[in-house]
Parts: structure tokens; sequence; C-alpha cells
């Protein structure tokens, strides 16, 4: 037996159709997510099943009962949490399921041991008398869903209830409403998130400009959230692909910075090298140069003072070998005093007469 019949639901404001023809059934004991982007249409199907709203063509049954003939009997039938918690903030957490409970028509009694029961369940217990007004984002919308369930109704409408919700949360909201389904609840979920449809929805309905555009199972929302989940593994090893590349480009580069330092470090040390070698042959040509004169010197200071002891022989006969022998000698001590007595003399003058004299 389906719990939510809504057939060629239609529904203007002015100009602007937010509904045109939208269909849908939930069977009893499962959850149906109603899926689509802001403004899609999603509210206003909740709130024109929930008899806040009328629509304007079509018709919506809760367990057979028509929405609009029998507001009163649809109405101790369901729950509603809408998109923003609605608490009192000035009220404690008792004293607003208390007075939601009385507004059932509850008994006082009945409406305490309900609020006690539903604060315990949503782990409330310990703020029970604080009031709603020092709540924290979640533990308020707990609060909101607790009100919802103090009538213990047969189907529940939930606006996107893990809107604003942190991480923690929002997974405790979806073992929540897992439970109440385990325990038979039919619940109408709408949410922008396909992630949370997978989790709890047996199908989705998926709307947009208030039109159905897609209707699938749980199966296929598993597969669409597979392949979602694989696109975004082979995205990210993608990019992780790309970046190892664009840091082994990196590398090469430094690598190839760093050998056009150390080439041009290696060709600075050639031009020292060449440099140094050219310096070392100036060098040389000017230590040679220093001691050709120096040969020259002592060959022309030898030669005058040859010159000089053979002077002490006027003869002119040739020398004897012994007495040439005599006169080298004496030119040398003649040499060797002359350098004592004058060091400052480095250039004596060339011997012009050893030549002529030897072939007198």
């Amino acid at each position: 037996m389906a719990a939510v019949e809504v057939e060629r639901l239609v529904k203007k404001f002015k100009q602007t159709t937010a509904l045109a023809g939208v269909d849908l059934s939930v069977p009893e004991g499962t959850v149906l997510g109603l899926l689509g982007p802001n403004g899609a249409g999603k509210t206003t199907v909740v709130r024109i099943l929930s008899t806040l709203l009328k629509a304007d063509a079509g018709s919506v049954r809760i367990f057979g009962k028509d929405v609009v003939a029998h507001p009163n009997e649809v109405r101790s039938m369901i729950g509603l949490t809408g998109q923003y918690a609605a608490v009192d903030e000035y009220l404690t957490g008792q004293e607003n399921l208390e007075m939601i409970g009385r507004l059932y028509h509850l008994t006082r009694s009945d409406s305490r041991q309900r609020a006690t029961t539903l604060l315990e369940r949503f782990d409330l217990a310990d703020a029970a008398n604080r009031i709603a007004k020092t709540y924290s984002g979640g533990m308020r919308r707990r609060l909101d869903i607790a009100a919802s369930l103090i009538a213990r109704p047969r189907v529940l409408f939930l606006d996107e209830p893990t809107t604003g919700l942190d991480p923690r949360s929002r997974i405790g909201m979806w073992e929540f409403i897992a439970s109440l389904v385990s325990e038979g609840t039919t619940i109408l979920l709408t949410t922008q998130y396909l992630e949370e449809a997978d989790r709890l929805a047996d199908g989705i309905v998926v709307i947009d400009h208030g039109k159905v555009i897609a209707r699938e199972t749980n199966q296929v929302i598993a597969g669409i959230h597979a392949n979602a989940r694989a696109a975004q593994i082979r995205a990210d090893a993608q990019s992780a692909a790309n970046d190892a590349h664009n840091r082994a480009f990196d590398q090469h580069m430094k690598d190839i910075d760093s050998n056009n330092s150390a080439f041009e470090a290696h060709m600075d040390s050639i031009d020292r090298s060449s440099k140094s070698f050219q310096n070392y042959q100036l060098d040389r040509e000017v230590i040679q140069d220093n001691d050709r004169n120096e040969r020259a010197t002592t060959s022309n200071g030898f030669g005058d003072a040859l010159v000089k002891a053979m002077a002490k022989n006027p003869s002119d006969r040739f020398l004897s070998y012994d007495e040439f022998i005599i006169a080298l000698e004496a030119a040398r001590s003649l040499l060797l005093r002359e350098r004592s007595s004058s060091p400052q003399s480095q250039h004596p003058a060339k011997s012009k007469g050893l030549t002529s004299w030897w072939r007198r």
C-alpha cells in the first residue's frame, strides 16, 4: 500500500509556476528522497503534502485520505520538520515538547512522559531544563525533529533535515532516520545531497523547475554514486599524476640550471688556467732574457779580463798552452776582483779586442 500518493500536482505563484504536474508515490515503511536544486519546488511539495498550502490542481492522499477533503485526519498521521528549527527559544527543551503534545490533544501526563522519552532518545536529557536559546544548532535541530514525533506520526516529512549541521551531527541524524524507518515510519526526505539519498533512500525522484525529470531505485542510486566516486578517484589520480609530472619537470629544469652553472664554472676555470699559462710563458721569456743577458754580460766581462791579462805579454808570437792557461786564470781572478769592487756594474762593455789579439 502507498503511504503517500501524489498525482499531477500543480501550483503557481502569480506568473511563476512552482509545480507543473508532479507525480510521486511513497510505499509504506520506506524512504523516498526528493532531490533537486534550490528553487526546484521541493519545499512547495512538502507544504502541500502537510496541508499548509493548497494546490491549484492535482491530488494528494495520505494513506488514502485526501489532504483537502480530510485535513484533520491527515494531520493526525503526519509529522513535519521544516528547513529551519521551529522551537520557542524562551522555553526549555522539556517545555517545548510538552507544549507540542498538548497541541496534539495529549493529556498533561502523556505529554510529559512522551517529552522525556524523546529527549533521552535524542541525547538531550541533560539539557532538558535549559532554555532552547542556549542550545547549539545541532541540538535545536534534534529538538525540532523530536517535536515532530510527539504524536507518533505514521508519515514524516523531513525538509532538508541536515542543512547547517556539522559532519558529526549529520551522521547522527542519518542514524536516527534509519532507526525510524526500521520501526515502520514512512519518510519523505528532501535533500540536495546525493550521498544522503544514497545512504537513506529506497528510491529517489528528481525535480527541477517544478517537473519530475528522473526516477530511480536505490540500486541505481548506488550505481550513480559509485560512478561518481570512480570519476572522482580518476580525477584525483590524474591530478596526482599531473602534480608528479610538474614536480619532475621542475626538477629537470633545476638540473639543467645546475649543469649550466657547472659548465660556466668549468669555462671560468679554463679561462683562469689559460691566463695563468700565458703569465707563465711571459715569466719564462723574461727569465730566459735575463739569463741570456747575464751570460752575455759574464762572457763580455771575462773577455775583457782576458784581454787585460794577455796585454801583460806584448810579444807578437803565439802563446804556448801553459801561457794561455795562466792568462785564463789571471783573467778569471781579474774578473772576480772587478765584480767584488763594483757590484752595481751589471752591463760591462763588450770586448772588441780579444779575437784580434788572439789571432795576432
